[in-house]
């Protein structure tokens, strides 16, 4: 079910290829004192130049900040956390509705499942945010755009249900809701390039997979 993207293997191989690691091995490397510092520092990194241009010798620290940077999050990535962060949001105004309407303990078990998982998702998803100083919200956004999402009126019917009907519409509703977060999280996989971005929207496919296959059985 988890699998690494075609472009996250395309862009680790372009900063393998770009930054070709060389250990300094052997008898007669060990013997110069600037050798020896070298090995302490770690080992050499040779990133070649650009066209027409020498190749240039990095250490261990500069061949990590390359990488960093390699690691930048683009629009998707930034487009992605802010559209999950309202996702989920809307997911958690749904589960707040199962103590006082569901009639079933499964229905309760798997809600308080689904809030218990998705409220630290939340903030680690608004501190990423703060981390690279992006906004919560972008200043023009199409709540329609987002896959999964109960309309309006849906969630007035979910209010307004009880007992054995409340339990089929909630598991339903969070169904969809949960498949369109995985879609969501399998497209940032292919257009993103940021790795915790990646991480996170790996762990909302194995976490909601897991409770699609839950509610479907309670249906």
């Amino acid at each position: 079910m988890l699998y690494r993207r075609a472009s996250r293997t395309s862009r680790a191989s372009a900063v393998t290829t770009g930054l070709v690691v060389l250990a300094v091995l052997g008898a007669g490397g060990c013997d110069s004192g600037g050798d020896k510092k070298a090995a302490a520092d770690g080992p050499a990194v040779i990133a070649p130049g650009e066209p027409g241009e020498a190749n240039r010798t990095l250490s261990a620290e500069e061949a990590a900040e390359t990488r960093t940077e390699n690691d930048s999050p683009n629009s998707a990535d930034v487009s992605y956390v802010r559209m999950m962060i309202e996702h989920h949001a809307q997911a958690l105004v749904m589960t707040e509705l199962v103590p006082r309407r569901a009639e079933s303990k499964d229905v309760e078990r798997i809600a308080e499942r689904i809030a218990a998982g998705q409220k630290p998702e939340i903030q680690a998803m608004k501190g990423w945010l703060k981390s690279y100083g992006k906004p919560l919200k972008a200043e023009r956004h199409d709540h329609a755009a987002m896959p999964g999402m109960a309309t309006e009126a849906q969630l007035k019917k979910l209010r307004a249900a009880e007992g054995r009907a409340f339990d089929r519409l909630f598991l339903t509703l969070m169904t969809t809701h949960h498949q369109g977060a995985i879609t969501m999280a399998t497209e940032v996989k292919g257009q993103g390039n940021n790795i915790r971005v990646e991480e996170m929207a790996d762990e909302v496919i194995a976490q909601q997979t897991s409770e699609i296959t839950r509610m479907r059985n309670m249906l």
